[in-house]
């Protein structure tokens, strides 16, 4: 009986995992393809133009040029030897693993050598490096805030709706009170009231999760965009001129070449970024994770154990809401210094595909994050090359590579079991 039952998974399982690996394969061989074609093979490479990388903030200091055609041509042929590895080569999942991360690397380089070719402005590395790290902070709160609520088996798609709330109260009541600190600790609750009333529903009435984040969602942009239009639109200098968090500059680090503007932000930059390593040792390393990832895999079970799983899910979901009302802080007195209708633009949504390409893990999660801040600034680091890309196209790249990121690897990861199923005690 036990040879019955087991040989019939295996034969079906092998072929499945080869098939994955064949489609993600072809698909990168192809798109290689496509790099040596469009980028290596051009009309803006092809007329031995060159690529110019700063290395310097001040225009005209440290920089390289390298041959625009030679460059793609290597970096792409490079893309196109994973593709083929993927489909022939045996190679286990770590190989595979980096030779995805080399792969996006080759073609992230490739473009920006074909898109910056001939051009007399270049592409300036440390500015795109602080663009893309800007870019990453809410997504990165907004990844973490829902890490903590679906490893306690709690769907979060409010993500978006506790960016605005943190961002408007943050807003609001640093503006009325003139100090940042107060605005951060309001934002930040405001976040957490948000994420607590999703945790209510769902864990008391047990409505679906998802509806119920899309619900809080929308409750979310029509409070905070009615109060904007009742206050802040009709008295923008008593309610929406709020201080913001000044650059705190890390001696020694801020001037390390390339990398030292990432050393001269402000506190929540700096928050966003150690919540990563924080999370991931608490995660995995201490009690409270160990406890988090039961009730979210196996909540009877860690209930049989005497771990009282509504109660840690409420708990843990006003920590979460901490993470994204921080986030929300982040986009008025951390960065732009006042707040607008519907200005977190998606990032709420963004931060959970991050989430979800990183498959429920916290450095997985950061490096996707990393990935689609690139492409959300991907528009402010082109304008100044004359790219034949419309700028349309480009303020829809994040949202089509977050769709395209999420569709192949979507099939590959697995959310924690006890996501989006209420717990009944008993």
């Amino acid at each position: 009986m036990t040879t019955a039952t087991v040989t019939p998974h295996a034969e079906v399982a092998a072929p499945s995992k080869d098939r994955s690996k064949l489609v993600g394969g072809i698909s990168q061989a192809v798109v290689g393809a496509f790099g040596l074609w469009a980028f290596a093979l051009g009309e803006r490479t092809s007329s031995g133009a060159d690529t110019i990388f700063g290395f310097s903030l001040t225009h005209g200091q440290s920089q390289v040029s390298v041959p625009a055609q030679a460059t793609a041509l290597t970096l792409s042929a490079i893309a196109l030897a994973c593709g083929l590895v993927r489909i022939f080569a045996p190679v286990g999942k770590t190989v595979l693993r980096w030779l995805s991360v080399l792969y996006i690397v080759c073609m992230v380089l490739a473009f920006l050598v074909w898109a910056a070719a001939g051009s007399s402005i270049g592409l300036n590395v440390p500015s795109i490096l602080e663009q893309t790290a800007v870019a990453t902070v809410p997504l990165v709160l907004g990844a973490m805030s829902a890490l903590v609520s679906e490893r306690s088996g709690i769907v979060n798609i409010a993500v978006e709706g506790q960016f605005l709330s943190g961002a408007f109260t943050a807003a609001l009541t640093a503006s009325m009170t003139g100090s940042v600190w107060v605005g951060l600790i309001a934002g930040m609750l405001a976040g957490a009231a948000m994420s607590s009333l999703l945790a209510l529903f769902a864990n008391r009435y047990m409505i679906e999760q998802v509806v119920l984040g899309v619900v809080i969602n929308v409750l979310a942009s029509g409070l905070t965009g009615f109060f904007y239009d009742r206050l802040m639109a009709l008295n923008g200098a008593e309610y929406n001129t709020p201080p913001i968090f000044n650059a705190l500059r890390i001696p020694g680090l801020a001037s390390i070449p390339v990398i030292g503007p990432l050393f001269d932000q402000n506190i929540v930059f700096y928050a966003a970024f150690l919540s990563v390593p924080v999370l991931w040792f608490m995660i995995y390393r201490t009690r409270w994770g160990l406890r988090t990832r039961s009730i979210g895999e196996h909540p009877l079970a860690a209930d049989t154990v005497g771990i009282k799983v509504l109660g840690l899910r409420y708990k843990n979901m006003f920590y979460a809401g901490l993470l994204s009302g921080l986030g929300g802080v982040w986009l008025t007195i951390g960065n732009t210094g006042q707040f607008g209708k519907d200005m977190s633009t998606g990032r709420g949504y963004i931060a959970i595909a991050a989430l979800i390409v990183g498959n429920w893990s916290p450095v997985g999660a950061f490096a996707a994050a990393v990935m689609f801040g690139f492409a959300l600034e991907l528009q402010t680091a082109l304008s100044p090359l004359s790219t034949p890309i419309p700028g349309a196209f480009l303020q829809m790249a994040p949202y089509l590579v977050t769709i395209f990121v999420v569709a192949v690897l979507g099939k590959k990861v697995r959310p924690p079991a006890a996501e989006n199923k209420p717990f009944k005690k008993g």
